[in-house]
């Protein structure tokens, strides 16, 4: 099949783009977003488990409040751009998709146990090549502040000595606690929170002056509420990608050769379109850059 040699194209290419950047559904299940799966009973089941491919499953991690990406929508049920792309590879592979909620802050735990295969959720790559093995890039990503629009804070200078908010072990939390630091040590105080809700919650009721976050899920939030701005300074430019346990390119390859497939397709800019995210992804210009890096080590 086409899909098949790309991958085998890909393989020698795809750790070089991961560190330059940029059907029908056969079934899927959702596990409850309430079960907490506890070190010991992940470590059991991690013994117990065989590959992706031997079963016949894609277990996804995402976080289930971090919409466009991965969220629950108003029937119910796990939702979203990345959800539905992993949901077009299952079909393309004839796997079952296990979406599975997890605290962002036990992503690597549940990764490394096996309880999950993958992080598919919005996924920083940027400055974690060395934690994961990593998919080809496919959306241009940036972190961003947002404020009230009457807060009278119109760029970064303005956040001296106000409140921060940011998601625990994001990738907005790292850049403060790192290149960002300088700034993020004139705030009163950088405050995390298990999700961008409970932030956006304290916002409104004015407990914390500003919010450091991914662009597109900024987007999304303030879309449904009244009175809130992005500030025209970001923070950095960034990409994300589907993140794998590391070591484990079989698993990356595969779903590179499906991702090139969904692209031609075009089901790939189909479901940006229905996110409003087309004007952010990247995939086609990273399938040309793992082309010619190919290229160049057969030349």
């Amino acid at each position: 099949m086409k899909k098949k040699l790309i991958g085998v194209l890909m393989g020698t290419a795809v750790a070089a783009v991961a560190l330059t950047g940029c059907g029908n559904k056969k079934s899927e299940t959702e596990a409850p977003a309430t079960e907490k799966t506890t070190e010991a009973a992940v470590a059991t089941e991690a013994t117990e488990k065989t590959t992706t491919a031997e079963e016949g499953v894609l277990v996804v991690g995402f976080d289930a409040e971090y919409p466009p990406y991965g969220y629950m929508d108003d029937n119910g049920d796990y939702t979203g751009f990345d959800l539905e792309l992993a949901e077009a590879v299952c079909a393309l592979e004839g796997w079952e998709l296990v979406k599975t909620p997890i605290d962002w802050d036990s992503k690597d735990m549940e990764l490394n146990s096996g309880a999950i295969d993958c992080i598919w959720n919005g996924f920083t790559r940027d400055g974690r090549e060395d934690d994961y093995t990593f998919s080809v890039s496919y959306v241009d990503n940036s972190q961003v502040i947002v404020v009230a629009e009457d807060a009278g804070i119109d760029d970064l200078a303005g956040l001296e000595g106000k409140t921060v908010g940011v998601q625990a072990a994001s990738a907005a939390l790292t850049l403060l606690e790192e290149d960002q630091k300088e700034l993020a040590d004139t705030f009163a105080e950088l405050q995390q929170f298990a999700d961008y809700n409970s932030a956006f919650v304290e916002l409104q009721a004015g407990s914390i002056d500003a919010i450091a976050m991914d662009i597109g899920v900024a987007q999304y939030q303030i879309k449904s509420r009244d009175g809130f701005q992005i500030l025209d300074e970001s923070l950095n430019a960034e990409q994300y990608a589907v993140g794998f346990k590391k070591g484990n390119e079989e698993l990356a390859q595969i779903v590179n050769a499906d991702l090139q497939v969904l692209l031609e397709n075009g089901t790939f800019d189909e479901l940006a379109e229905k996110y409003e995210l087309t004007d952010m992804v990247c995939l086609a210009e990273a399938f040309d850059d793992a082309e010619a890096e190919t290229e160049a080590v057969t030349e």
